[in-house]
């Protein structure tokens, strides 16, 4: 099936999403000629149950919470703005969502519209910042697939020159391959890289079998076996993607939850602490 769908989350608390990443992610959609929905949200506050009346004489909790989300709605205001500029420039059709919610809630109303699209794209702040906490809900609870965009400080235009995805015969890994079909069979070469020396790879079919099955898709591959050298599997990811002009990843996202904590394997951990590309994850 087509990526046809898009949501495109829009942060707009503590810190918007940048004008250079709401461009970048654009271009992204328009090299798939997909059309958009920008989300974003007021945030809202709800008044910690903990707090006292003399730490409100002292700290004026309901001023801070109000000029707080007062920002918020500044913020995205802004940040709608600015996407529907940019999609209108670029020639992406496109639509907005502006919701309010509470803060610890955000994650999960975003985990929830991704149901109702093929993919969600979630542009990526410098360091560590909410969207890497968006992402990880979204990725485990959508039970779509999810493209996070590194931030950027200039954006240039996407193009679907080359794809890579790694291969290791895991679940996880067939799920992300068949999830990226239509963006395989848009792009001009598709690479398949294995990670050698991380961790144990099954050797009861061999990576020419999966370029046959991809072939009769009409996306032809080239096979690529780095050696990991004792890295970590992201790390050797990075490096590939780096010394390949590779213009966008597809993974497996490895991990699970538990008691609503992400224990996530290193390779997918990696990608999200510093992806060095959009990564294209599918659990």
């Amino acid at each position: 099936m087509a990526i046809k769908d898009i949501l495109l989350t829009l942060t707009s608390y503590p810190d918007p999403t940048s004008d250079a990443s709401i461009e970048q992610a654009l271009s992204l959609c328009a090299a798939l000629h997909a059309h958009v929905t920008g989300l974003t949200f007021e945030a809202e506050f709800r008044m910690p149950a903990t707090t006292s009346s003399l730490s409100n004489m002292l700290l004026d909790v309901p001023l801070m919470m109000a000029e707080e989300k007062e920002k918020s709605e500044a913020n995205a205001k802004h940040v709608v703005e600015t996407f529907r500029d940019t999609a209108a420039r670029l020639g992406v059709p496109h639509a907005a969502i502006v919701e309010k919610c509470v803060t610890f809630r955000i994650a999960d109303a975003i985990a929830e519209h991704s149901h109702l699209h093929d993919l969600t794209m979630i542009p990526l702040q410098a360091g560590y910042s909410v969207e890497q906490w968006y992402a990880e809900t979204t990725i485990f609870g959508s039970g779509r697939p999810t493209i996070i965009v590194p931030a950027v400080k200039q954006p240039k235009t996407f193009a679907l020159n080359t794809v890579a995805v790694a291969w290791d015969f895991t679940r996880s890994a067939a799920r992300a391959l068949g999830d990226a079909l239509p963006i395989l069979q848009m792009a001009k070469h598709v690479r398949l890289v294995t990670i050698a020396n991380d961790k144990k790879i099954s050797d009861a079919h061999s990576p020419a079998e999966l370029a046959q099955n991809l072939l009769r898709h009409g996306v032809g591959i080239e096979l690529d076996i780095v050696d990991g050298k004792g890295r970590g599997a992201g790390e050797a990811l990075a490096a590939y993607c780096r010394e390949n002009k590779v213009d966008l990843l597809v993974m497996g996202g490895y991990g699970h939850s538990r008691l609503r904590e992400f224990v996530m394997g290193g390779a997918t951990r990696s990608m999200l602490d510093g992806p060095p590309v959009p990564v294209f994850l599918s659990h």
